[in-house]
């Protein structure tokens, strides 16, 4: 039997090989699905009645509430798991992936707060019909990053580029179909595709995130969409479940602390936001309501890698609202940084809104799949979303 501090070593080896090659292991780990799951020919795993057939209006996204549900199956603390864990000092196993986290390779952003759990997912109809209750954020850690890091694992041990032997992957085995709701506790990601579009001269660009795997737990070394968060309340004090249980309130609040760099505390511990008080929301607000600017809901799909679950959203601002918004974005924030190219005269701009970018970063560069399948999507979608208002 390996020593602790050689079972700790161990597991940080394969914890570095994971964020070094979350692309890489995410094309291998996509073969074991059908190609009839994959969201418009990217990893991303989708369920038909998760994908609208055109984008919808997020006003017109029905959130249901229910409660704590229904305990899951798997829950992050399997035997299962057993042979990726470390030992502690002591000698006893670590009791979960998160503490392994925790104890040995602690992201800059790492806290347990809670999270609104998916239940069920209906986009088949007019109207999408989203089911949420009680979960927590550790979920995430114990189940998603804990089953890419049983893989990386087994990747490590299998040769050339071939399919790890499911012998290897007992817990992967344990949780089965990733895109089943009711066989572990489902914390969805809301991933929006800022879009800046010039309607005078029918230019569009849209902005792209590289995610710093020294300061996240999930995602690291990808590039993604921007802004993306965890559908979650702003702060655990209980009066926030209700209060802040909307797509928008939680894109908005990203938004301002993606875009801008403001800070993450709105003074939720002792009192809800007032959304409607909150200047950069209300002129937002009064945009949608003018039709300066259009939020869709795309769908949701999952991870073939991580089984981590993405609600896919687009937000199109018109060009002076966008200016006016966010007058100088931040370069860097607490997950990463802003990508950008130049222009002709040298002005750093956002990634033109084109079919050759899209092509590039959804073929050739290293994106989560959430962000490349809503990069295709929204260019799918592209008329409807830069559509003048009637």
């Amino acid at each position: 039997m390996v020593s602790p501090s050689e079972s700790q070593q161990q597991w940080r080896s394969v914890r570095e090989y994971l964020n070094e090659n979350r692309f890489a292991l995410t094309q291998r780990a996509v073969r074991a699905f059908p190609d009839d799951l994959r969201v418009a020919g990217t990893p991303l795993l989708a369920r038909p009645a998760w994908l609208p057939a055109a984008p919808v209006p997020l006003a017109d996204v029905r959130l249901d509430w229910r409660g704590d549900g229904a305990l899951a199956p798997i829950t992050g603390g399997e035997p299962e798991l057993g042979h990726i864990l470390p030992r502690q000092d002591g000698g006893a196993p670590v009791h979960s992936y998160a503490a392994a986290v925790e104890a040995l390779a602690r992201p800059r952003l790492f806290e347990n707060r809670s999270c609104y759990r998916l239940l069920a997912a209906d986009a088949a109809g007019e109207a999408p019909v989203l089911g949420f209750g009680r979960g927590q954020y550790f979920d995430v850690i114990n189940i998603c990053e804990a089953s890419a890091h049983e893989y990386a694992a087994a990747a490590l041990a299998a040769p050339g580029d071939s399919s790890p032997p499911a012998s290897q992957m007992p817990f992967r085995a344990a949780v089965g179909d990733p895109t089943d709701l009711a066989r572990r506790p489902v914390m969805a990601a809301i991933s929006t595709l800022a879009i800046r579009h010039d309607r005078k001269t029918g230019e569009a660009e849209f902005i792209l995130h590289w995610r710093d795997p020294a300061k996240v737990a999930t995602g690291g070394n990808l590039h993604q969409v921007m802004p993306v968060g965890m559908f979650q309340p702003s702060h655990d004090a209980p009066w926030n479940e209700t209060n802040d249980f909307g797509l928008w309130q939680s894109i908005v609040r990203e938004l301002s602390e993606e875009l801008l760099g403001s800070s993450e505390e709105y003074g939720s511990d002792k009192a809800p936001i007032d959304y409607a008080a909150w200047p950069f929301n209300a002129a937002l607000q009064e945009a949608r309501d003018a039709g300066r600017l259009h939020v869709c809901w795309l769908g949701l799909g999952i991870d073939p890698l991580t089984y981590v679950c993405d609600m896919l959203t687009v937000a199109v601002f018109d060009a002076d609202l966008f200016d006016t918004a966010f007058p100088r974005l931040t370069a860097t924030n607490d997950e990463g940084h802003l990508v950008t190219v130049e222009d002709s005269t040298g002005r750093s701009v956002g990634i033109p809104f084109r079919a050759d970018h899209v092509e590039r970063l959804t073929t050739q560069e290293q994106m989560q799949p959430a962000g490349a399948a809503l990069l295709r999507l929204a260019w799918e979608h592209r008329s409807a979303l830069l559509a003048s208002p009637e």
